[in-house]
């Protein structure tokens, strides 16, 4: 545990985020307790001085560790001061630890999100790239890798009119059982089996009601996800059904993206298959997450390696020219050869995108909540494995085309997906950058709405018990309503 004693709380969150990227799963308290490592933070003014502000961090450990570095900074002017103090802050702990993040001080969700704007201010590359290394500490790889994101950005995103367009996001919460890392919105299919068609029903209610709203009446829907969960979970005829209504019911005509998660291979048959293809989705994504038959044992994906490969030849069959792969860096039990290995399969069956997650142990996971029996099995995600991912892909003429990071990553990695030119996901792109509306309808779904000329973004939650979404279908709406209301 460590102890964070602060004079003032005006970076508090920032501290925190840095002393959580340096000591994984350790507490921070602000009460001095049972700790071995205390970090004190004081803020201070000489008045004797012009602009006589200043900011001493100390680090001590019950070994008789004692270390201070104080920073002349205006440290009201939070524009200014953040970077400069979480510099000095990383580089204390780089030296106290012995380790250098790869993304050095940068704690944010979107770190591309500085390339993204450095371009359209017309900044050099050159500039950009000194910025991620000597403000943020980050390493040349990290630099790169965003500039190259933020370029790719920015010419899927000249084809956008915002205020104009939106997009829908459909959660359907069934899966044919329940991942070890999963906290999403999912339940076992076999269980709910008889509660599927209620909860369409209750879905195509609230799919009506936004779709004859005045906000979104005259919008052009661009792009449709149907995630989960996992959609094809459903029946070939659910599945019919649900495309048949959703086309019904929102006018395509201006759609350029339809995706459909089909992320468990145990959920995919060809029936299935030819429905999502007649009815017009474009891509599909077939997740193997490990190509470890006995590392899918163990995070309950009660799938193999085999049924990955005949799932993927399917849908090819089918005639899905558009499939993108998930996979899982740091899995518990997983080394860089085991990731190697994995990669080696992908590369033979050449997928048209490839999406890799940096294991994120989240709240509401049965990971975190049994942490004491795979405590010993997880490493985390390293930056060897993600670089040979990024080899992995460019051989396949896969580049990188957008990025975001989590929260509860073990080493503070990255989450980032490869595409062939032309067969971007749109949506993941859309959804990352904010830069208008996602409509999401179904159990735990989120809707995003933007109001770019107040620079205001507001979330609409949707609940995620399956029981409470098909009872309450009426709240769900009127929650919607007060948004679109702000919307017209």
């Amino acid at each position: 545990m460590i102890y964070l004693e602060q004079n003032a709380e005006i970076y508090n969150n920032d501290i925190r985020a840095m002393l959580q990227a340096f000591f994984d799963n350790e507490k921070i308290l602000s009460v001095k307790e049972d700790t071995r490592l205390s970090l004190s933070v004081g803020y201070s003014v000489d008045e004797k001085e012009n602009n006589g502000r200043r900011v001493t961090f100390t680090l001590e450990d019950e070994t008789g560790y004692n270390k201070s570095e104080t920073i002349k900074v205006d440290f009201m002017d939070k524009k200014a001061a953040k970077n400069p103090l979480k510099a000095v802050l990383y580089r204390m702990l780089s030296e106290y630890t012995g380790k250098t993040l790869p993304w050095g001080s940068l704690t944010g969700v979107r770190p591309t999100k500085i390339a993204t704007e450095m371009l359209e201010h017309g900044e050099t590359e050159e500039a950009i790239h000194k910025v991620y290394t000597d403000t943020y500490l980050t390493i040349p790889q990290k630099a790169d890798i965003c500039i190259e994101v933020a370029k790719r950005e920015q010419e899927l995103f000249r084809e956008f009119h915002y205020d104009e367009e939106y997009c829908i996001y459909i959660g359907i919460p069934f899966c044919p059982t329940r991942c070890l890392y999963c906290s999403f919105t999912s339940y076992p299919i076999a269980v709910y089996q008889d509660k599927v068609e209620d909860y369409l029903q209750a879905l195509y209610q609230e799919m009506e009601f936004a779709a004859e709203s005045e906000a979104y009446r005259n919008k052009r829907l661009v792009a449709i996800y149907i995630g989960g969960g996992t959609p094809s979970a459903l029946s070939a005829g659910q599945l019919s059904a649900l495309i048949t209504k959703l086309k019904g019911t929102f006018s395509m005509q201006y759609v350029r993206e339809f995706c459909v998660e089909c992320g468990r291979p145990d959920s995919i048959t060809m029936d299935k298959l030819k429905v999502l293809k007649e009815m017009g989705v474009e891509r599909i994504s077939i997740n193997p997450q490990t190509m470890w038959d006995d590392t899918l044992d163990l995070i309950g994906r009660a799938h193999t390696v085999e049924q990955t490969k005949e799932a993927f030849g399917l849908a090819r069959q089918a005639g899905f020219t558009n499939i993108n792969m998930d996979m899982i860096v740091g899995l518990p039990g997983e080394d860089i050869e085991n990731v190697r290995h994995t990669l080696s399969e992908i590369k033979k069956l050449a997928p048209d995108s490839l999406t890799v997650h940096s294991l994120a142990i989240k709240r509401a996971a049965n990971l975190n909540m049994e942490m004491e029996r795979y405590q010993g099995l997880i490493k985390g995600s390293t930056n060897e494995m993600l670089l040979a991912v990024d080899q992995c892909a460019r051989e396949l003429s896969l580049f990188p085309y957008y990025l975001y990071r989590q929260k509860n990553i073990p080493g503070k990695l990255e989450n980032i997906g490869y595409a062939a030119k032309g067969k971007e996901c749109i949506y993941n792109i859309l959804i990352m950058e904010e830069k208008l509306d996602i409509l999401a309808m179904g159990a735990g779904a989120s809707s995003k709405f933007v109001f770019r000329m107040e620079n205001r973004i507001e979330r609409v939650e949707n609940v995620k018990n399956v029981d409470e979404y098909i009872k309450r279908i009426d709240e769900m709406i009127e929650r919607k309503k007060k948004m679109f209301m702000q919307k017209m």
